[in-house]
């Protein structure tokens, strides 16, 4: 039996994109202070407050890494996880972040989780040279790790974040400026990373074949340990360019919805990915593991691509030797074509769309 995200209990978003353009988007006028200059869809908010200065905002979780984390009792990487998930977004429309707020939510209070979290936390803030100037604590029995009519996991917790950065108004890039011919760059993912999370868990652990604690020959270490690497930190790669002065034309964080993410850029072209590495083992465990399709996979997981540059061609170069210097791997994977909204995965004989919130892949 094949198994898929649906199957795993996560459903499709397009009803509730509805519901948020139908109930949310009057609210856009409302502010008298500011301008909201992005759409619904893209990956961070962002709002104009004068002629120079716009904020943009993003939030996110975790999902589901909490239960790995919870079962291995090990907390000391997810901090990393709610970071990156939120820094790697607000980088995505030309914005600098600064700053994040954290909410924790947990079934019970434990001061040796709670102090591993927040030491997770403060490392990644370094990493990605932002603030962490407050956040919440809820304990929440009956609504974290629980139906509410039993006593529930006491290790079940949730952790999100809402992170800020800055920009010119001027200046957001959020694919508008993308030209037929420009070069993909690829950058890798460190593993898993926070997207795909409940169909590896219900393919590797519902089986029956592994546990978390299993070490696992093509991984070189623990099942477990392998899950909960931490996502990987975009923030000195892309503002290095900036930086550099290289234009980033096209900025993309490949999470849930794999490579039909570069189709929430505002450029009515195509994406052909011509060349990929080897899937890291995690991603060829799991798909051998539940006789899983390549459609499927590259529609849930990064697989092994976690960030997407588009530069013009002459740029590819010192991109690559940027990327390299500052200790990411990269490469140039594919080129930007005439084709609109359609993505071309060569290396896996998929073509994929992204129509109304649903990704969909399908054979060439």
């Amino acid at each position: 039996m094949t198994s898929t995200y649906t199957d795993a209990g996560v459903r499709g978003q397009g009803e509730a994109l509805g519901s948020i353009q139908r109930h949310l988007g009057p609210t856009l006028t409302f502010p008298s202070n500011a301008e909201v200059i992005t759409r619904f869809g893209q990956y961070a908010s962002v709002l104009k407050v004068t002629a120079d200065l716009a904020i943009a905002i993003s939030t996110d979780g975790v999902g589901s890494k909490t239960i790995v984390a919870s079962a291995l009792g090990r907390y000391d990487t997810i901090g990393f996880d709610c970071i990156a998930m939120n820094v790697n977004d607000i980088i995505c429309v030309g914005a600098r972040p600064f700053a994040l707020v954290d909410y924790l939510g947990v079934h019970t209070l434990d001061a040796g989780r709670t102090e591993e979290i927040l030491r997770g936390l403060g490392a990644a803030a370094k990493e990605a040279s932002i603030a962490i100037p407050g956040g919440e604590l809820a304990q929440l029995p009956e609504v974290i790790g629980s139906d509410g009519r039993s006593d529930g996991d006491p290790t079940a917790f949730d952790l999100v974040g809402t992170c800020i950065g800055t920009c010119h108004p001027d200046r957001l890039v959020l694919g508008q400026d993308i030209e037929v011919g420009d070069a993909i760059i690829g950058i890798a993912s460190s593993g898993v990373h926070s997207n795909g999370l409940t169909l590896a868990r219900k393919t590797l652990l519902g089986s029956g074949r592994y546990s978390l604690l299993d070490e696992v020959d093509e991984l070189g270490r623990p099942l477990g340990e392998e899950l909960l690497e931490p996502t990987e930190i975009y923030v000195r790669a892309v503002t290095g360019l900036w930086d550099a002065g290289i234009e980033t034309r096209g900025l993309v964080h490949i999470t849930s919805d794999g490579f039909t993410n570069l189709c929430r850029l505002d450029a009515a072209v195509g994406y052909d990915i011509e060349e990929l590495p080897d899937p890291p083992s995690i991603f060829r465990l799991i798909q051998s593991t539940g006789n899983i399709t390549s459609a499927e996979m590259y529609r849930v997981f990064n697989m092994g691509i976690g960030f997407v540059v588009i530069v013009a061609n002459g740029a590819v170069e010192p991109v690559l030797e940027h990327l390299r210097s500052s200790g990411y791997r990269s490469q140039r994977i594919g080129t930007v074509t005439e084709e609109p909204g359609v993505v071309t995965i060569r290396p896996a004989g998929l073509v994929g769309r992204l129509e109304e919130g649903e990704s969909s892949f399908r054979s060439l």
